[in-house]
């Protein structure tokens, strides 16, 4: 993909709220955009600099799976699904040694899992 296919793909993704395919595109492409900061636009730029902040200090970025489970977690608190909650959070307990994964929770998730105290 050249450049301008990349920053057009970039700026759709983040005008959609796409951010997954946003954040794929940024952590492909993290050396050229690097180079062409300037021109990525300021929603894009933000999330730019806070996934090179991460990779700089050495941070692992979540996975697509994990992202996956983080909205199915989202999914069930939402419709207060206790059961499908509990067996999402006991196949992947390593999913929340990650302190990153509060960010992607919504409130409900967040209530549920610091009453089940898997959060703290």
């Amino acid at each position: 993909m050249d450049f301008r296919e990349l920053l057009k793909q970039l700026n759709k993704s983040m005008d959609s709220l796409d951010l997954v395919s946003a954040r794929k595109y940024i952590e492909e492409n993290i050396d050229i955009l690097t180079k062409n900061r300037q021109l990525l636009q300021g929603n894009t730029r933000a999330m730019f600099d806070l996934i090179k902040q991460k990779k700089d200090i050495g941070e692992r970025p979540l996975s697509r799976h994990e992202m996956t489970v983080i909205y199915s977690i989202n999914t069930y608190a939402t419709k207060f699904d206790l059961t499908g909650l509990k067996l999402v959070v006991n196949n992947n307990p390593e999913l929340f040694l990650n302190e990153e994964i509060k960010q992607y929770l919504n409130e409900d998730a967040k209530t549920l899992l610091q009453g089940m105290k898997v959060l703290h």
